[in-house]
């Protein structure tokens, strides 16, 4: 048995919290690792396949350079956390909450971000492309360098955002585009916004 599965088996016959331990090259298919509780955990260069991690809690945990193969984290929470190259294409976050959490380099294109709360949170180079995004709640959050394109942004309110670093092309976003109102934008992204709101740039 994997290190790691023998740990979420331990932690739940003894209704425990996975803390302070380091996972390395860890490959766990179908495991169930909700509703648990993950404190000072390291994970490097683990793949994760077909896992439910529903309502589990991180804090204060690193992924390096991970893999989530179409694994669902809805309504999970996570605080001071960081994800470096990783990548969680297709994965299910819907209602989740991250605060204070960085996510540098990462991959989740097809992603399910629906309804999710981010509050101090920040996302550099990654690639959020084909995701879903609607209805989120972003608080003092800040996008680097992050590809949009296709996003879902639905309902989302990007206002006091920079988001002159990113790619905006083939957004969703309501009818009037009241969710970029207040963000900034640089002057090369106005005609993707036009073509959004149905207007003719004729250069």
């Amino acid at each position: 048995m994997e290190p790691l599965e023998s740990a979420v088996l331990q932690a739940r016959e003894e209704d425990a919290d996975l803390i302070g331990l380091e996972f390395d090259h860890a490959d766990v298919h179908m495991l169930d690792l909700s509703n648990l509780e993950f404190r000072q955990v390291r994970f490097h260069a683990c793949r994760f396949s077909h896992c439910r991690f529903s309502r589990a809690s991180f804090q204060d945990c690193v992924f390096e350079a991970c893999a989530f193969d179409r694994c669902t984290f809805e309504k999970s929470f996570w605080r001071e956390c960081s994800l470096h190259e990783s990548k969680l294409e297709g994965t299910d976050l819907r209602e989740s909450r991250l605060h204070t959490c960085t996510l540098d380099g990462c991959i989740l294109r097809y992603a399910n971000l629906s309804q999710c709360t981010l509050t101090k949170t920040s996302l550099v180079r990654c690639d959020l492309s084909s995701t879903a995004f609607s209805a989120a709640k972003l608080t003092k959050t800040t996008l680097e360098q992050v590809n949009l394109t296709g996003a879902e942004l639905f309902r989302t309110a990007l206002t006091g955002m920079d988001l002159t670093t990113c790619t905006l092309d083939g957004i969703t976003l309501s009818e009037s585009c009241a969710e970029l109102k207040g963000a900034t934008i640089h002057a090369s992204q106005a005609a993707v916004v036009a073509r959004i709101l149905g207007i003719e740039v004729i250069p």
